[in-house]
């Protein structure tokens, strides 16, 4: 299921940057990529539930 999500905060650098997005609802999750994204930008992330129930959330390409 995509989502829509402001990016608020990044920490890292290379492979391993994490990033805090506000969803529309105004919750927050941690999304991790290897791409550089601006802080305050607009994207879609994916809603990813696996077979065990555990949710996760990635970047939409």
């Amino acid at each position: 299921m995509r989502v829509d999500a402001t990016i608020k905060s990044g920490q890292g650098k290379g492979q391993n940057i994490q990033y805090l997005l506000v969803l529309e609802n105004g919750s927050t999750v941690l999304v991790y990529d290897d791409l550089p994204h601006l802080i305050d930008s607009r994207v879609g992330i994916e809603r990813v539930t696996r077979d065990n129930g555990f949710v996760f959330y990635r970047f939409a390409n």
